[in-house]
């Protein structure tokens, strides 16, 4: 009995020890990141995605963080070894956690970066597949702030672009806020953004 005991703390030990590498990882990583160091964060993820090769969260800030970098680039090639870097942690999220309305939020979000720097090049073939995610996101999890949020700025933008009124996804952002206020994520490291972002945008919409 003491035996079977002893093995028992050994593994559970274990267990908390690697979470709390896991843990400590994780939040080094998203401090580079805060302080603007994105290789240095972006590798750390890398590292933490080795090791945590069944959890889709390290993938998907790895993702995050080269997509988020890629905005406002100016050399295409950068840009590019960003945006294919992301899609390929995408994908390898998407295999662990298929159906996941977050990753495909974040697709488009990619998607839209490469729009972001040549709407002429990219907005052809690239327009439809991020509505295309959007609207399987929305399908999957309805209620979810990001989902909301992102879907709307994506239809700002499209109005804007063909010079139509954006007013009538000015309800969606609001809707969106509203969200943000009672959403709780599931797990420590969830993705928990764009609320300040949505509240930007809605200031906008008031002016």
């Amino acid at each position: 009995m003491k035996k079977t005991i002893l093995i028992c703390l050994l593994v559970v030990t274990s267990m908390l020890s690697a979470q709390d590498k896991y843990t400590k990882g994780m939040q080094k990583a998203l401090q580079l990141w805060g302080e603007g160091k994105i290789t240095e964060a972006s590798n750390l993820f890398e590292r933490i995605s080795m090791v945590e090769q069944d959890n889709w969260l390290p993938y998907y800030y790895n993702a995050l963080v080269n997509t988020t970098a890629s905005f406002g680039e100016t050399d295409e090639t950068k840009l590019k070894q960003k945006l294919e870097k992301a899609q390929e942690f995408i994908d390898v999220a998407k295999n662990i956690s298929p159906d996941n309305a977050e990753l495909l939020v974040l697709e488009a979000l990619t998607n839209t970066a490469y729009i972001a720097f040549d709407g002429a090049t990219y907005g052809m073939t690239l327009s439809g597949k991020v509505v295309q995610l959007y609207e399987k996101a929305a399908q999957l999890a309805p209620n979810n702030p990001r989902v909301v949020f992102s879907k709307a700025e994506w239809d700002m933008g499209s109005a804007k672009y063909f010079g139509k009124d954006t007013t009538p996804y000015c309800k969606d952002v609001e809707r969106s806020l509203e969200l943000f206020a009672n959403f709780k994520p599931e797990t420590e490291f969830y993705p928990n953004w764009g609320q300040d972002r949505a509240k930007e945008v809605l200031a906008q919409c008031n002016n």
